[in-house]
């Protein structure tokens, strides 16, 4: 592969998820300052907040993804970056809640990246490397999220506005950063037209599960992405709640599973792949995080909670090697439909996570709940990963 494309491809990522890990340990603070209200209360505007970054995204990445196929990776990534920027800025500068809903609007329509330079790194990789290399992609973002909350955490203390204007910058300089060193990867051979049937979001997601043996995948996908979106809509409430953690410490401990990603997913995804292969590697994947979530919902001592972090990191070998099943599964010119369906699967479950997660959490920490249990949304993402599991074990192995 060329390794400037790559490289670029990387940081685009790496940058792009610490931006978002930036704002991660400030949000309950940030929702309070400009609501009001007691941190249950945050939780739930936390979620709503999530919900409409995921509708947008779930709506637009297909349409995105076709126009990638059509018109480039290019235009696509650097357009997603200057209104990323500029949806910081406005999210820094909010004074309501509504402003803050407007920026979720805004930046779900944008949110274009990660699926965009997935689709790159598919067109640059041979079927065999699809499923390693989208692990480089995971990595990068491992990387990223280590570095954001760790400064997200820092930069809290100046204020909970501060880290936005943080991810604006990183965002403005990575799209000059690309407008120098990217290069167009759709050719000739891999570029078809535009349609707008195609940007339809359940158009495209019937297209892609038509591909032979990606239906239940997709499925498994879904599933498996709403239960683990319980870590990032909740960890800062659940830590909060449970073990009174700051903003710096909850900063350290999404640094500290951040790392475990970004040595899972660049490395010892390749050495489970080799020992396990694809289908192995999302059984032995799905199993661990099922562990170390019912390890987490027990726990009342935060240090043991810390230790645990990077247990639940150790999963994250699943979705790349789903990706790499599925990529191997569509054509050179569909790639970038197929990376804007998955980010479209991934976004539904962000649609209903944090819904879910959120409202578990408000409804066993309020002052009505019938049980004080913080863990709930973790016991709630246990049975949501036995699902996943046993569907998955129903497929065929010849379909995976």
């Amino acid at each position: 592969m060329p390794r400037l494309p790559v490289l670029f491809l990387l940081i685009t990522v790496m940058l792009d998820a610490m931006g978002v890990g930036l704002i991660m340990p400030v949000m309950p603070d940030l929702i309070r300052d400009v609501q009001g209200g007691s941190l249950a209360q945050a939780a739930l505007w936390g979620g709503v907040l999530s919900t409409t970054f995921a509708v947008m995204q779930f709506l637009f990445s297909p349409g995105l993804g076709n126009l990638s196929d059509h018109y480039g990776r290019r235009p696509v990534l650097l357009l997603s970056l200057l209104v990323m920027a500029l949806d910081y800025l406005v999210m820094a500068l909010a004074g309501s809640i509504w402003i803050l809903l407007l920026g979720r609007v805004v930046g779900g329509i944008t949110s274009a990246t990660q699926a965009t330079a997935s689709a790159c790194m598919a067109d640059l990789s041979a079927p065999k490397d699809k499923a390693a290399n989208f692990g480089l992609i995971g990595a990068a973002f491992g990387v990223g999220f280590v570095l954001g909350p760790l400064v997200g955490g820092m930069l809290g203390a100046w204020g909970p506005r501060a880290p936005f204007f943080a991810a604006a910058i990183l965002a403005a300089a990575n799209l000059a950063f690309g407008l120098l060193v990217l290069r167009e990867t759709v050719k000739d051979r891999n570029r078809r037209p535009f349609t707008w049937a195609r940007a339809n979001p359940l158009r495209a997601f019937r297209a892609v599960s038509d591909l032979p043996g990606v239906g239940p995948l997709l499925w498994v996908f879904l599933i498996y992405s709403v239960a683990l979106y319980v870590y990032p809509a909740i960890w800062a409430y659940f830590t909060q709640e449970r073990f009174g953690w700051s903003t710096q410490m909850i900063g350290i401990s999404l640094a500290v599973f951040g790392i475990t990603m970004a040595l899972v997913q660049g490395g010892l995804i390749r050495v489970a792949l080799y020992r396990l292969g694809d289908r192995g590697t999302v059984i032995c994947g799905l199993i661990l995080d099922l562990i170390s979530f019912g390890l987490i919902a027990m726990v009342t001592d935060g240090r043991l909670a810390l230790a645990l972090t990077p247990i639940a990191a150790l999963g994250a070998v699943v979705t790349p090697a789903l990706q790499g099943i599925m990529s191997q599964r569509a054509s050179d010119d569909a790639q970038g439909e197929l990376q804007g369906v998955l980010t479209s699967v991934h976004a539904l479950a962000m649609i209903l996570s944090p819904l879910m997660m959120t409202s578990t959490f408000a409804a066993f920490t309020g002052a009505a709940a019938p049980l004080h249990l913080p863990s709930a949304p973790f016991l709630l993402a246990m049975v949501l990963l036995g699902a996943a599991l046993t569907l998955f074990l129903r497929t065929r192995p010849s379909a995976t």
